[in-house]
């Protein structure tokens, strides 16, 4: 069939489009896609007739729309994927160690001057480290190395169609039909991880149409095969996310003996000549460069462990990926690549807390007073504000830190 004219819904008697009754055209389009008509999937043909409208809507012509789900059906192993996702529980020694290892630095250092005048201009465009560029492209895709085999538009269809969060992949779709329709790549080329990350940067549909820029001028934002346009766009997404140019991400320090980790708490972010006033050192006596950025102590390991002062760039990182651990690995990363040594402080021995093992903590605080919020297994601030009372309490460290020892301890 050919491409019709469509036009938006008309509110008359039996809605029609583009001249045509909505019902017939609609019949239509099920008739064009072959896929439609297999009774096995007749509760996917009608998510898709719903999802035309809203794609019409966004400016999807009905020939993409056509070519974009021919042949489409659910994909069970996604599903299978989706129940079956294991409970990761790394400490961040555990977590670094994959993520910034020597050959991923050495692959770095490769990458930096393959791509410098490159990773150059798009520095002095967007104001972003070109090195946190490049270690934002290695954490997620390892240089280009995988950036997953699945059908972006099948993987979102399946998980809009019969997953936990349909109403947001349902937006991610329509999305991805958008990028499409704009000829930024083909149904074919669209591929991504299971969840629809899709290219080097591993962007959702969304983040792409809000973020990805056409770094070589060809006319598309190309992040599966153009690096420049991926890297470009990694650093746009910082930018628009209020990345200070100029200014790090954060400092290994050293803490002075007794120091007042409740203090520390209560201070919260401050300038990085208030911290040392308190006696925080950067590693091995190096001074900071600007003292007055401001920044905020974070300690993954506990006061036991390696400690940093974090500026506002590294909140940035996480708009990324909402995780501390990824935030501190993609700058980790950047210096490394950038030849400054490696983490100075040797991590303590530590066992990672299960959720069924943070639950019990939560359980634990709650029940001796202690408002720690919803016990979901996650260690959020509030979390972490009842195990420094509880420390303080108890004159232990107070440095907030879950680990098992803490929880023997209340055991």
């Amino acid at each position: 069939m050919t491409d019709l004219a469509v036009r938006p819904w008309a509110p008359r008697h039996g809605r029609r489009l583009g001249g045509v009754p909505a019902a017939a055209f609609i019949l239509c389009l099920m008739l064009s896609l072959g896929a439609f008509a297999r009774p096995a999937h007749a509760s996917f043909d009608a998510f898709l007739r719903g999802l035309w409208p809203e794609a019409h809507a966004r400016g999807v012509s009905a020939a993409m729309f056509r070519r974009a789900f021919d042949g489409v059906t659910p994909d069970p192993g996604i599903i299978a994927k989706l129940h079956a996702q294991p409970e990761f529980h790394q400490t961040t020694e555990q977590y670094l160690e994959k993520r910034v290892s020597d050959a991923r630095i050495e692959k770095g250092r490769a990458m930096a001057a393959r791509w410098a005048p490159t990773l150059k201009a798009i520095e002095r465009v967007y104001g972003v480290d070109q090195n946190i560029v490049l270690s934002i492209w290695g954490n997620e895709t390892n240089f280009g190395g995988y950036m997953g085999g699945h059908s972006v538009i099948r993987a979102l269809a399946t998980l809009a169609y019969e997953g936990p969060r349909r109403h947001y992949f349902r937006r991610e779709l329509l999305s991805a039909l958008v990028i499409l329709q704009e000829g930024n790549t083909v149904p074919e080329k669209m591929v991504g991880s299971w969840a629809g990350a899709m290219g080097h940067p591993q962007f959702m549909p969304s983040s792409f149409n809000r973020d990805a820029v056409d770094f070589t001028g060809d006319g598309r934002r190309d992040i599966w095969n153009s690096v420049p346009d991926a890297l470009a766009s990694i650093a746009n997404f910082l930018r628009k996310r209020g990345w200070h140019s100029g200014e790090t991400w954060g400092y290994e320090v050293e803490l002075p003996a007794r120091f007042d980790f409740a203090h520390a708490r209560r201070l919260g972010t401050a300038a990085l000549a208030t911290w040392q006033k308190l006696g925080v050192r950067r590693v091995r006596g190096q001074a900071f460069p600007r003292p007055h950025d401001r920044a905020a102590l974070f300690l993954p390991a506990g006061g036991n462990g390696p400690a940093f002062l974090v500026l506002h760039n590294f909140h940035v990182l996480k708009r990324y990926n909402n995780s501390s651990n990824y935030a501190l690995a993609v700058g980790y990363l950047a210096d490394r690549i950038a030849g400054f040594p490696p983490i100075a402080t040797p991590w303590p021995p530590e066992q990672a807390l299960t959720r069924d093992q943070r639950k019990e903590m939560q359980r634990r605080l709650a029940a001796a007073g202690y408002d720690i919020g919803k016990i979901d297994g996650v260690i959020g601030p509030k979390t972490r504000a009842a195990i420094n009372a509880y420390q303080q309490h108890h004159r232990l460290m107070a440095d907030g830190h879950a680990d098992l020892a803490l929880l023997e301890r209340m055991r």
